[in-house]
């Protein structure tokens, strides 16, 4: 059985969070929960949420199911929409940027599925 979790609308943009979503992606689930909370970066907080969102899923969906059998089965990163800002620049002029905003899906699996 797999089980999905997803975060819509994340403000960071999606390269940012793929380098932390690759460091978690087919690791069992605990050991990326520590993972996740010894990363220095930003977003990893936000996406240990989508992972302990996604062991909840799973525990709702059986409730004879072990954690400990868990593992991040698939992780990723879509983009998002991205906000259109404006910086004001010399001579009255002004710089057009974009803040983006990603979509982060991580799907849990049970060990036994994979044999």
């Amino acid at each position: 059985m797999e089980v999905k979790a997803e975060a819509k609308y994340v403000r960071c943009s999606p390269q940012k969070a793929r380098l932390v979503v690759d460091m978690i992606r087919g690791r069992r689930a605990g050991e990326a929960i520590s993972i996740l909370q010894l990363t220095k970066k930003r977003v990893a907080q936000q996406i240990e949420k989508v992972l302990r969102s996604a062991i909840a899923n799973a525990e709702d969906r059986q409730e004879d199911l072990d954690v400990d059998t868990l593992y991040v089965s698939r992780a990723f990163v879509n983009e998002g929409p991205r906000t259109k800002r404006i910086r004001p620049a010399p001579m009255g002029r002004a710089h057009r940027y974009q803040r983006r905003m990603a979509h982060v899906v991580i799907h849990v699996a049970g060990k036994e599925e994979e044999q």
